[in-house]
């Protein structure tokens, strides 16, 4: 397939990509720490999120053949466009209604925004194959490039969120963003570069099914390996900092939201520069798909570490203490680095595994199974903390990543080459 100008198309679609990721890291840190003020369980907070991962897991199953059938471009602005509305959704909720109504409604417009996203995910992950440089390691510094970017751009969504909420409030923060959002959306219609497939009329749903090994067994530890960054990231350690954080009075809450926030963009940001310098990190250019698949079990092995130690950690600490916070924030950010190096390997495998012809299709299963790790993570982010605390909750994280490597032991070098050869 030729394109016009690959690069420019590249460029387009990396930049609507950012926007999206922007109000979606916002958007999560101002429901979580909105709702946690209004004194929503752990388990309730998870709730909020549930609906969320599931309408990505269906999303990302049929975005693959909905990108085949009407093409990338399409199915860009359609997530672009529901996130638009699912913001807009948010400022009528009505702080007088019950627990249960306000779940149901949140839980509904979170579903809206997870097929917001991974709409958005399928389109720009799948471009990336399309556009690509075929000589040497372009395919990973290209797509290492998009994921770390946007990772980068998402954990500046957490700090705006967090800064948003103590400054303007809940309702002017959701209805900014949407604006943002739909003047990005707008801007893209107008001046999206040609580069991107049309879409083909017979592509059948059941080509989503993989029949590929290598593209389902790194599906199987994506599931685990996502499982086991929420299962801490979602509800327990914004939990447990604000428990240690805040006084209780305003200024103390606003103070803990701004530390919060800044603590998971600093992580989503360091886990993106990582992400991006993967491939040099790696050497990607001058080695073989074989190692690049032993490096995948390899660093699954040493991610397994960090949530096992500081988990006997938090065990042994029993209650809060300021050197375990500290030991805490150490041990999250060196997991977010390394986590980081298994999630670039996994998204470049995906693409490596593929071809043209099915791009849409196995990128779109291989982040239904990337939503179905995500909502694993957050159901049990939910359930740990309030069964265990800390220690269950990185316990649990340590155990996901076990199964993750276990999985990425089946992967073989048979399936395609580098250079995109059988």
């Amino acid at each position: 397939m030729s394109h016009a100008n690959p690069l420019k198309a590249y460029v387009a679609v990396t930049a609507a990509y950012w926007a999206f990721m922007l109000t979606d890291g916002a958007l999560r840190m101002l429901v979580l720490l909105h709702f946690h003020t209004l004194g929503f369980s752990p388990i309730q907070l998870a709730w909020l999120f549930v609906l969320y991962e599931i309408a990505g897991i269906i999303t990302n199953l049929s975005a693959g053949w909905l990108a085949a059938r009407f093409g990338l471009t399409r199915t860009l602005y359609a997530g672009l466009g529901l996130q638009v509305a699912a913001l807009i959704a948010l400022s009528y909720l009505d702080p007088g209604w019950s627990v249960a109504v306000s779940v149901v409604y949140v839980m509904l417009v979170q579903g809206a925004s997870g097929v917001a996203k991974d709409l958005a995910k399928m389109s720009s992950k799948s471009a990336v194959k399309l556009l690509a440089p075929r000589e040497g390691d372009g395919l990973f510094r290209w797509v290492a490039l998009l994921t770390g970017s946007k990772n980068a751009v998402k954990g500046l969504g957490f700090l705006l969120g967090a800064a948003l909420l103590a400054t303007a409030g809940f309702v002017p923060a959701v209805l900014g963003m949407a604006a943002v959002l739909s003047a990005i959306l707008v801007a893209l219609g107008l001046w999206m570069p040609a580069g991107l497939p049309a879409g083909r009329k017979d592509a059948r749903f059941r080509e989503v099914f993989s029949r590929a090994p290598n593209v389902n067994w790194l599906s199987f530890a994506r599931v685990f390996l996502f499982g086991a960054r929420d299962v801490w990231f979602v509800v327990g350690i914004p939990i447990y900092f604000y428990a240690v954080l805040s006084d209780g009075t305003e200024a103390g809450n606003r103070a803990a939201f701004f530390m919060i926030g800044t603590f998971m963009a600093v992580w989503i940001i360091l886990y993106g520069i990582v992400q991006a310098n993967a491939p040099r990190l790696l050497r990607a250019a001058s080695r073989s798909e074989a190692a690049l698949i032993g490096d995948a079990r390899a660093w699954a092995g040493y991610l397994a570490v960090i949530p096992a130690l500081l988990a006997a950690l938090a065990w042994v600490a029993g209650d809060p203490a300021p050197w375990l916070t500290v030991t805490l924030v150490a041990g999250l950010l060196a997991f977010g680095a390394v986590f980081a190096v298994n999630s670039a390997l996994h998204s470049w495998l995906i693409l490596a595994f593929t071809h043209d012809a099915r791009v849409t299709m196995d990128v779109g299963f291989y982040y239904m199974a990337n939503a179905a790790g995500r909502l694993l993570g957050t159901v049990l982010s939910g359930l740990s903390y309030q069964a265990g605390g800390l220690p269950l909750c990185l316990g649990t994280a340590a155990l996901l990543v076990v199964l993750s490597r276990l999985a990425a032991a089946r992967l073989t070098d048979t399936t395609r080459g580098m250079h995109g050869t059988i």
